[in-house]
């Protein structure tokens, strides 16, 4: 069985950075240590979970 591909976008990434605003989100996406996203929809852009699960264990104290 094929590995199953998790994608996120800004939603998703406002939830595992602890509720920011989506201003925030576009100002941390935009950081030059941020992922690359694999692909830029209409909608928004998007990127693989594991690569913004990495940065963010990286990047950002635990949420107590």
């Amino acid at each position: 069985m094929g590995r199953k591909l998790r994608l996120v976008g800004s939603a998703e990434i406002r939830t595992m950075l602890g509720g920011i605003s989506r201003q925030r989100v576009y100002q941390v996406t935009q950081r030059r240590d941020f992922p690359e996203p694999v692909a830029k929809l209409e909608m928004g852009n998007v990127w693989l979970a594991e690569d913004v699960e990495r940065w963010v264990a990286e990047h950002r104290p635990p949420l107590d």
